[in-house]
């Protein structure tokens, strides 16, 4: 499936003037509040005009300002999941999934964990139960295109922690194309294949996520203090006296608390920048449980303190942030050999996620 996105919209003194094509998989449409994340969803779906575009799904044209083509919203195959649940309330769990449709529904409740919450009413929910019903309740219209509008934003940590694992479930058991609209790059960086960077109602840049999350130059617009990169891992061993995970990366062994997984699994794991940090030699004698031999693949300095630093380790590319004192007493250069120390504890339980297959 190829999702083609052309949007070109005025709202009031504002102007959406967006384009971009979404491949097969999760495509995460990140942007601070206002930059049009929920207009783009919209005009997507059908709910809000367009003044100029084209909106095609494959070969199907929804939308082409050109030929007059405008798909009624309820004949698009669309679902459509928001930032809170609008559950009815006067309606069980099983009779809110129904009013979607009947598609799958024994596949939709055991892939949401819904088994046994279905006679219950959405008063007698948690934020994060509503939000596995209102995603249910999308799935049994048998939608081509699943639209996500910040789904998580409502909820706590714990209940994000809760959602997110079913997430990632439906993003690699169904293989339903998505949409999702976020400001939180942890969410992104554990569900997306595909990046659209929004910026005042335009498209700063799009493409792969792990080669976008490791670029130097989208730095400021990810925010320094949350830019980082994402790294493939396998789950090698668990130390359960420790309670430490070990994890083969081609960057080198990773150790993390916690059990993360049975052996052999397939994780993703978002190194913050300004966690890593450079070493000219191996360290000896220090806390930190991970070392990992680099070369320094790019430099860029910024209009702040900071430099940041693109190192290659093995087949991944990690993204460190340095302060421009530190890199010139180090004599920092592109074709060096460094060492990069990333303690166990500084990578959040958010930041890692169940990878997909074909990762």
């Amino acid at each position: 499936m190829m999702l083609e996105i052309v949007v070109k919209h005025a709202l009031g003194a504002f102007l959406l003037d967006a384009a971009f094509t979404a491949p097969a998989g999760v495509t995460a449409i990140f942007g601070t509040s206002g930059s049009g994340k929920t207009s783009i969803l919209r005009s997507v779906a059908g709910l809000s005009p367009i003044d100029q575009g084209r909106i095609a799904v494959t070969n199907d044209v929804l939308y082409d300002t050109a030929s007059g083509v405008n798909v009624a919203p309820h004949q698009r195959r669309i679902g459509y999941v928001f930032q809170d649940a609008r559950l009815f309330p006067h309606m069980s769990v099983r009779q809110n999934l129904r009013f979607g449709g009947t598609f799958e529904e024994d596949r939709t409740v055991k892939l949401l964990g819904l088994d046994n919450i279905l006679d219950r009413r959405p008063v007698n929910l948690s934020g994060g139960e509503q939000q596995r019903v209102a995603i249910g309740r999308a799935l049994m219209s048998n939608p081509r295109l699943l639209l996500l509008d910040e789904p998580l934003a409502s909820l706590d940590a714990l209940r994000k922690a809760e959602v997110l694992p079913y997430l990632e479930r439906l993003r690699d058991e169904m293989r339903l194309p998505m949409l999702y609209v976020s400001h939180d790059l942890s969410e992104v960086a554990r569900l997306a294949t595909t990046l659209v960077l929004l910026d005042q109602g335009q498209v700063r840049c799009a493409g792969p996520l792990q080669a976008m999350l490791s670029d130097p130059k989208l730095m400021p617009q990810f925010g320094v203090r949350a830019a980082g990169s994402v790294l493939r891992a396998t789950v090698a061993g668990v130390d359960a006296d420790d309670a430490l995970t070990t994890l083969d990366t081609s960057a080198g062994q990773i150790i993390l608390p916690g059990q993360l997984g049975a052996v052999g699994q397939k994780l993703r794991l978002r190194i913050i920048a300004q966690d890593v940090i450079l070493a000219q030699e191996a360290p000896a004698k220090i806390s930190a449980l991970n070392v990992l031999p680099a070369t320094i693949a790019r430099l860029e300095t910024g209009q702040g303190p900071g430099v940041a630093v693109v190192l290659q380790a093995g087949d991944e590319q990690i993204l460190a942030r340095v302060t421009r004192r530190s890199a010139k007493a180090m004599g920092l250069a592109v074709g060096q050999d460094i060492f990069a120390i990333i303690k166990a504890t500084a990578i959040a339980p958010a930041d890692v996620g169940r990878a997909r297959k074909m990762d």
